[in-house]
């Protein structure tokens, strides 16, 4: 890498290198991560100074635990705490489904890990660390594109040592569903929408509490526990921009709604002492037309913003990124990709985000939007029944949501000097 002082500017400084990954995310640092292993020189940017984020995607799916173990990682990224998922169970009105069985997956691993999304970060961070041509930047923000004629060549970005300029052969924006380098770049998004909003919280897990992870459907309200071992990772539904409304009903009403879910919570509602403990997720479902310009591409939420249904959302992203690198750490050593070859990462990851998006957004308006406005109990629909019925049948979601409907596999080699 090179950095060199901008002699007109003598408080511009200018970085050069091969590739600027601008978001350190799941995909921006599983793609900064991977190329710099297969010895292509890679900066990510980090607007914040760590990666201390409540309520982020915090569930590692089979598919991604694979790239741990295709990468040689897996021991030392399972002996991180974490929880195993091995099936998904629904409560639908009076009725326990079990809907998801991951015990049947062709995958090294059998089950969902639950992992706060910062320990996943920090672990490719420490293990981009043992490449000389990975360079990690916090407290550094891109804010806006930098163009050579119709070519993208670097972005201009904020960082303590004041304003700077980094330039490089390809840009990759993974900058999350409020992406400043799409945006900059004109790109142009096509909004799906989505009915609803989520509120995040945590309370205390107990050891005599029997409950493992499960979704609750109810008249009017959807209601999901993760099982984080020490507390319950909870996601309350609410209609789409209803969360002023909710405040307005107040926190002991709030609370009395998530006892009626799961009465045995009832001793504990207190820890929600105000709405600073409840976090708002503005739920987006959009994705772009075309994920890439001369010398840019965005991939994961940066080019597809995902439901939470399901939690695949981290998984896609990572699954974008490994395919990326895969094909392009080869142009990227000769120099500038060109733009077939950004277009290939999107021929090849379009399709598996277009089916887990129409699911989603199936999933949102055919039974999201009706239990909310109902006041009624609901009853499973007969398709989650056949689930219960026939157990072999589970093995179709456990499918979807741990492996999704095309696997990658890395295939970047390991020439970087270690």
């Amino acid at each position: 890498m090179e950095e060199t002082l901008r002699r007109q500017d003598p408080g511009t400084q200018t970085l050069t290198t091969r590739c600027c990954v601008v978001g350190g995310g799941p995909a921006g640092m599983m793609l900064g991560f991977l190329l710099a292993r297969a010895g292509i020189d890679v900066v990510v940017l980090e607007k914040h100074g760590d990666f201390l984020r409540d309520f982020r995607g915090d569930t590692i799916h089979p598919s991604t635990l694979d790239f741990m173990h295709e990468l040689g990682l897996l021991d030392a990224f399972l002996a991180l705490p974490h929880q195993e998922l091995r099936e998904v169970t629904a409560q639908i009105g009076e009725t326990a489904i079990k809907a998801a069985d991951f015990g049947h997956l062709p995958t090294k691993c059998k089950f969902i890990a639950l992992m706060p999304q910062w320990d996943f970060l920090n672990f490719l961070a420490a293990q981009g660390q043992h490449y000389p041509n990975f360079k990690l930047l916090m407290h550094t923000e891109a804010t806006d594109i930098i163009r050579a004629g119709d070519r993208v060549v670097g972005v201009a970005v904020t960082s303590p040592d004041g304003l700077r300029e980094i330039h490089a052969d390809l840009i990759v924006g993974t900058d999350g569903r409020h992406s400043t380098v799409r945006a900059k770049a004109g790109l142009t998004v096509e909004d799906i929408g989505a009915p609803m909003d989520v509120l995040w919280m945590r309370l205390s897990r107990r050891p005599d509490d029997h409950f493992e992870t499960l979704g609750r459907v109810d008249a009017g309200h959807v209601f999901v526990m993760l099982n984080r071992g020490d507390y319950w990772q909870c996601a309350y539904v609410i209609r789409k921009g209803g969360a002023d409304a909710t405040r307005r009903e107040g926190l002991p009403a709030f609370r009395s709604s998530i006892v009626k879910l799961a009465p045995f919570l009832s001793d504990r509602v207190e820890e929600l002492r105000s709405w600073d403990d409840v976090k708002l997720l503005t739920v987006a479902v959009d994705r772009l037309k075309q994920w890439h310009c001369p010398g840019l591409l965005c991939i994961g939420d940066a080019a597809h913003a995902m439901s939470p249904i399901g939690g695949v959302g981290v998984n896609l992203a990572v699954q974008d990124a490994v395919a990326a690198a895969n094909l392009l750490y080869a142009p990227l050593r000769r120099g500038q990709p060109t733009l077939d070859e950004l277009a290939a990462v999107q021929k090849r990851r379009v399709f598996p985000m277009r089916f887990i998006q129409g699911l989603q957004v199936l999933i949102q308006n055919r039974i999201i939007t009706r239990v909310l406005a109902s006041t009624q109990s609901p009853k499973p629909p007969l398709a989650v029944r056949l689930l219960d019925w026939f157990p072999p049948l589970r093995r179709i979601p456990a499918r979807i949501l741990g492996v999704g409907v095309q696997r990658e596999h890395v295939q970047t080699p390991d020439a970087g000097a270690r």
